[in-house]
């Protein structure tokens, strides 16, 4: 087997996912507006910090997705953040898109920037020690989108990016996240989500991406956050159960959902109800951002003090889809914690 199909095993390691710590500036900037703390690079590093030495954190997570600014930062300790992640045996991740733009002509519809001079970030970023990159694409359901052009453009960019990764000796995450914000039901998502990962794996296929060398990560088949009859987590975990053998490929060594603005919780439900009902070739795992991120951010508060109750919370998160990740989650470890 060769170093990435490794990498990317390791990646999906039983009872392990990946902590998505990769926000843009603009990002990270809304989530310190929301508990009062000025975003500096000071302070963002503090708070990262304060994730990525969360002592048992590594039993239940794989690997980070850093942001370009993180992965050249050098902690308290004086190592670089990839130098005190792979001390834990976590792998370093990086973001390397570039944001999802409006696409000409497609009122509502997005493509993702961020291919020129790729190969030459992917090197550098190879050097600064990631194993591991990620590239996110965004699908939005409305009323007469998304349009086969949008999916289509997305996925020849997606395989693009993955090409260049392996190309460069790292494992590419490929993200086509279907968006939840809509009143659309579970089955129109459902047929939007098979359309999208369908062209993907056709466009990865034509490019030669090896498929044992790299990991998906997706939305999960959900109701519009407006919909009027939302769907119960059985109905999700089944839906999206459906959606996925039709359209992924079983030499993929695994899928690590997003959470796309879930709660904490119901994040962790649904993932935990598909490895209860299970069937797939591919490990079911998670790459959660907020679902991981938001308590310990509210504990936090960017007061050095609450350090050990914000590592407190996010261990507890980690602990909760570690066991999602074998179907032994329940609501009594929510209560108990």
């Amino acid at each position: 087997m060769s170093e990435l199909a490794n990498i990317a095993r390791a990646m999906v390691a039983p009872g392990k996912g990946i902590l998505a710590a990769d926000e843009s500036s603009p990002t990270i900037k809304k989530r310190f507006d929301s508990i009062g703390v000025e975003s500096t690079e000071e302070n963002r590093l503090s708070y990262r910090e304060m994730l990525f030495t969360t002592e048992g954190a590594e039993e239940f997570i794989s690997g980070v997705i850093l942001f370009d600014e993180t992965i050249r930062q050098k902690t308290s300790s004086g190592a670089s953040v990839p130098e005190l992640l792979s001390s834990k045996g976590i792998l370093p991740g990086i973001k390397v898109d570039k944001g999802a733009k409006d696409l000409p002509l497609f009122p509502g519809e997005k493509v993702t920037e961020g291919l020129d001079g790729l190969r030459e970030r992917v090197a550098e970023y190879r050097q600064l020690g990631a194993r591991f990159a990620k590239w996110r694409a965004v699908i939005n359901i409305g009323d007469g989108i998304p349009s086969d052009a949008c999916i289509r453009a997305n996925a020849h960019a997606l395989a693009r990016y993955a090409a260049l990764c392996v190309e460069g000796d790292l494992v590419p995450i490929v993200e086509p996240e279907v968006i939840m914000d809509g009143s659309h039901t579970l089955e129109r998502c459902h047929e939007v989500t098979e359309n999208t990962l369908t062209a993907v794996f056709a466009e990865l296929r034509e490019q030669r991406v090896p498929l044992n060398e790299m990991i998906l990560k997706p939305n999960m088949v959900l109701s519009g956050t407006t919909c009027p009859t939302q769907a119960s987590v059985r109905e999700v975990a089944e839906a999206t159960l459906a959606c996925f053998r039709k359209t992924v490929p079983e030499e993929m060594p695994g899928i690590v959902f997003l959470s796309g603005g879930q709660s904490d919780e119901l994040a962790t439900a649904h993932l935990n109800e598909m490895n209860k009902l299970g069937g797939g070739p591919w490990e079911l795992s998670f790459s959660y951002g907020r679902a991981l991120q938001a308590a310990p951010l509210k504990a936090w508060a960017g007061n050095p003090a609450n350090l050990p109750a914000a590592q407190k919370a996010y261990l507890h998160r980690a602990k909760c889809n570690g066991a999602a990740r074998t179907g032994s989650y329940t609501e009594a470890m929510e209560s108990g914690a």
